[in-house]
């Protein structure tokens, strides 16, 4: 996955000057994104604070790595009940 250009704390800021009222559009063109790329933003980040971003972030990592071991040892489970079903 491509990583983000923004941190956590400048997301946070653009949600929250579309709070206090500026247009969508406007912070769009001021920080250099897609509409989509906003409200892909409010729906992930929307009402959180800096902290409960990094938190989240760390979060992900980790359910990535965990998704991997899982993964990993699928595979050698699948291994294993190959090499036992061969009649020796």
């Amino acid at each position: 996955m491509r990583k983000s250009q923004h941190t956590e704390e400048q997301i946070i800021k653009v949600l929250g000057e579309q709070e206090a009222g500026v247009k969508v559009s406007e912070l769009c063109r001021k920080y250099g994104i897609s509409e989509q790329t906003f409200y892909r933003w409010r729906s992930k980040y929307g009402g959180m604070s800096v902290s409960e971003a990094r938190r989240l972030k760390v979060l992900e990592e980790v359910n990535q790595r965990l998704k991997q071991i899982v993964g990993e040892q699928a595979l050698d489970m699948r291994a294993l009940k190959a090499a036992l079903e061969k009649k020796y």
